[in-house]
């Protein structure tokens, strides 16, 4: 059963789930962050990497090549991202709740990271949302005779 829970909500992810990805290289955000297990609702400092439309986690900060994520978070499945303090009972807190219902909580190490993250992330979903809006466009003229 703890299986099936860590991979719904992207921890253990497979190797599709970020194939093509250079995590390693030019995040758009890395730092440190705290994040509340989903399962086990315990708090673990983990490493985050936010690059091209997909937020990883790694036990390790010296994230290589062969660095395996301890979780993914396609962007796109997320729809909102806003401070948590008055959830959480924590300082620089922050919420990431996505399309399925799930809420992740994190914990920055300032205001400003917390700041910073929200920013970030919420400029990753407005993009990934028009990227595949722009998908999904129909073009009426180029069907007609």
């Amino acid at each position: 059963m703890e299986g099936l829970w860590r991979a719904a909500t992207g921890q253990d992810p497979s190797p599709e789930d970020y194939t093509g990805i250079e995590f390693w290289s030019n995040p758009e955000r890395a730092t440190w962050l705290t994040k509340q297990g989903e399962y086990i609702k315990t708090w673990r400092r983990r490493w985050f990497v936010l690059k091209q439309g997909k937020l990883f986690w790694f036990k390790d900060g010296n994230v290589t090549r062969t660095s395996t994520p301890r979780g993914v978070i396609p962007v796109g499945t997320c729809l909102t991202v806003k401070g948590a303090e008055d959830v959480v009972h924590k300082p620089c807190a922050f919420e990431l709740s996505t399309n399925t219902h799930d809420t992740m909580y994190f914990i920055a190490d300032s205001e400003k990271e917390k700041e910073e993250w929200i920013n970030s992330i919420g400029r990753s979903i407005v993009q990934h949302s028009r990227s595949l809006a722009d998908s999904e466009v129909v073009d009426y003229d180029s069907h007609r005779g």
